[in-house]
């Protein structure tokens, strides 16, 4: 038969019951029905051309041939495990945590780490929440937001700025247009307009989403006038998305920040993880 057929599957059901010589305490080991361990070990024998165990009444005995297989074949299933576990090894997957408005800024450097970084495997969780908790979360990292933050990395800086379709050229006029909020209050807006002199809407057409990275892709739409911050914007302006009516940008006090897990056993890809997402330019 081709090497190809060989049912890899079913020589762990002959080790397992060849240790054993119990087709019952085999299939308890295996979480297998006995029936099952049964067909395994018949294909493998069918494969073979001849019988690994001799049946009798009080239980089974290695065939001659199966006597003389089992050393070769445990000794290449264990080695097989080895080479396994080594390949695991290398292989570090990072649990991250992001909040969903980050995600503009997260994605190229995500891109970067895979191109860059083929170890790592990133199983990311996207969340509304912005704060994270280790020794409750299973999370290996997170980027957090927030005001007076300190652990971790910063990565940038909160700094509010309108923006609006870069389809609306020239801009209507911007004392109409609906304002666009990310959160359920006019906070972000009324900060920065705190700020200005010239540009004094009315606030009587709002629109109100859940996160910012809604309200920026309903102004990318045409809805309205969003108010959003520079870096999260910055991808969507440079690819013509976006525009900024205005050249001022108003900071919040607030941060993203990454935040690292202790952990020993994966010390070393979350090194490389940081490593790739603190990159200066990930393109």
């Amino acid at each position: 038969m081709s090497r190809l057929s060989l049912p890899l599957n079913a020589i762990d059901a002959f080790l397992v019951t060849a240790r054993h010589l119990n087709l019952t305490h085999a299939a308890k080991e295996l979480c297998l029905t006995q029936g099952a361990v049964s067909r395994k070990i018949a294909t493998l024998e069918t494969w073979f051309g001849f019988p690994l165990f001799e049946r009798h009444a009080r239980g089974l005995r290695l065939s001659p041939q199966g006597s003389a297989l089992l050393p070769e074949l445990h000794s290449a299933f264990e080695h097989l495990l080895m080479v396994a576990d080594q390949a695991q090894a290398q292989q570090t997957v990072v649990r991250l945590k992001a909040p969903t408005c980050a995600m503009r800024w997260l994605v190229p450097r995500l891109l970067h780490l895979e191109q860059h970084y083929p170890e790592l495997q990133i199983a990311l969780t996207t969340t509304t929440d912005h704060t994270v908790n280790f020794k409750t979360e299973p999370y290996d990292a997170a980027i957090v937001f927030g005001t007076q933050l300190s652990a971790g990395d910063l990565l940038f800086d909160e700094a509010l700025t309108p923006v609006m379709s870069a389809t609306l050229i020239p801009p209507q006029a911007l004392d109409n247009m609906t304002l666009l909020h990310p959160t359920r209050d006019k906070t972000d807006w009324s900060l920065w307009l705190a700020k200005q002199q010239t540009f004094q809407p009315a606030m009587r057409k709002n629109q109100h989403f859940d996160t910012m990275d809604l309200a920026i892709t309903a102004a990318i739409q045409g809805l309205g006038l969003a108010i959003a911050d520079e870096t999260l914007v910055a991808e969507d302006i440079r690819a013509g998305r976006l525009q900024r009516p205005f050249d001022e940008s108003v900071k919040t006090g607030a941060s993203y920040r990454l935040v690292l897990r202790e952990s020993r056993h994966k010390a070393a890809g979350l090194a490389a993880f940081r490593q790739g997402l603190l990159a200066v330019n990930p393109a």
